[in-house]
């Protein structure tokens, strides 16, 4: 099946239509959560929640026996936010720094969650069976309840993230600025934190334990290349995450024995990639253009200060002086000579050139800027 056919059929085939847009809504969503994870500095921490919310699923199944999506989530949330208020503890009550604790509860926790599935693949019943999809993930697997579910948890994280927007963006920029204004700053960290985890666990089974902590921060990486307000960002990465979700399940489902969550990932990993290179601001492209423009830009007016030395020497500015005067000096090009003339700043005729009143004024200015600042 082509792309084109996939989207023909999206509207009509049931199984297409709910990965879609269970996929497009986990990117939205992970995309705007993942914002404040990025600009707090976190980025790791969704990467440890992933991991750490195996366990749960595990133990999830072991109590209740059955494989309902809906429990073994619950299971992984409870686990999560274990994980993270370890993740909090440690960094707290010890000396370790946060990217210790960050590997210690990662790896402990993913080492218990395999141990657990271990133990669970080996159980006499064939109900365990499917239950490894939850670290690599199996959006095929989505059905009409998930999604709801999905749309439910984005619109109240949505409805939260805006009831407290100003309080999250004063905290992420000025966290004791925060305090002095009289904000419970532990109760606002803890609920951006609870946020986080639920976006990572809803994206469990889509995208898999391994893979979760890249969507939820590709999308709010790529986002904050194009810009610097908050509100944009989190609607960018919102987009990017989104359009993540749908162009990676066109893909996977276009072609034979792709995994829909790689290619997710992929896909955002694409747009990551792009932001790096062609954002206006940030950009390694403009970048290199602005580099190269105020290289040639600090050519000319060296050479333009240049030949105010000289034309101070006279009493008549556009006396006719020879190139070759120039041709010791660093800053001298052909093309900046041309530029120079170009801007009106000097005149020339042959290999004679003369300072215009113009370039002689805008000389002037330089040489009275330096002398200010020195």
């Amino acid at each position: 099946m082509s792309i084109n056919e996939y989207f023909n059929l999206l509207w009509s085939d049931y199984t297409l239509r709910t990965i879609t847009l269970g996929t497009a809504v986990l990117g939205a969503i992970c995309g705007m959560l993942g914002s404040f994870a990025v600009l707090r500095k976190q980025s790791l921490l969704g990467d440890a929640i992933s991991h750490a919310a195996l366990p749960g699923i595990a133990l999830a199944f072991l109590i209740t026996g059955a494989k309902d999506s809906v429990i073994l989530l619950l299971g992984a949330l409870v686990s999560g936010l274990v994980g993270t208020f370890w993740i909090r503890g440690i960094t707290s009550k010890t000396h370790l720094k946060s990217d210790t604790a960050l590997g210690l509860i990662l790896s402990i926790f993913f080492g218990f969650g395999m141990l657990l599935l271990t133990f669970i693949q080996k159980l006499p019943n064939a109900n365990q069976a499917g239950l490894d999809k939850y670290l690599f993930g199996q959006a095929a697997t989505l059905v009409e309840s998930d999604v709801k579910l999905m749309v439910i948890v984005t619109g109240i994280s949505l409805f939260v993230m805006l009831l407290f927007w100003k309080e999250f963006k004063i905290l992420l920029f000025d966290a004791d600025y925060t305090k002095t204004l009289g904000f419970n700053t532990k109760f606002i960290d803890v609920l951006i934190t609870f946020l986080i985890v639920l976006a990572i666990v809803l994206g469990l089974q889509t995208v898999g334990v391994v893979l979760m902590s890249a969507i939820l921060l590709a999308p709010a990486a790529a986002a904050r290349q194009w810009t610097n307000n908050l509100g944009t960002m989190v609607l960018l990465a919102a987009v990017f995450g989104a359009f993540s979700g749908v162009f990676g399940t066109a893909i996977s489902a276009s072609q034979n024995n792709l995994s829909t969550g790689p290619v997710i990932v992929l896909v955002a990993g694409v747009f990551v990639l792009f932001s790096f290179i062609f954002s206006p601001k940030r950009g390694l492209l403009f970048r290199e253009i602005r580099f190269r423009k105020n290289r040639t830009d600090l050519k000319l007016m060296k050479t333009l200060q240049f030949m105010y030395g000289i034309a101070q020497d006279h009493e008549n500015i556009s006396h006719p002086h020879a190139i070759r005067i120039l041709n010791n000096f660093h800053g001298f090009t052909k093309s900046s000579l041309k530029k120079l003339e170009n801007e009106g700043w000097i005149a020339i005729h042959g290999q004679q050139w003369a300072m215009t009143p113009k370039g002689f004024k805008q000389a002037q200015e330089m040489y009275n800027q330096k002398t200010v600042n020195e």
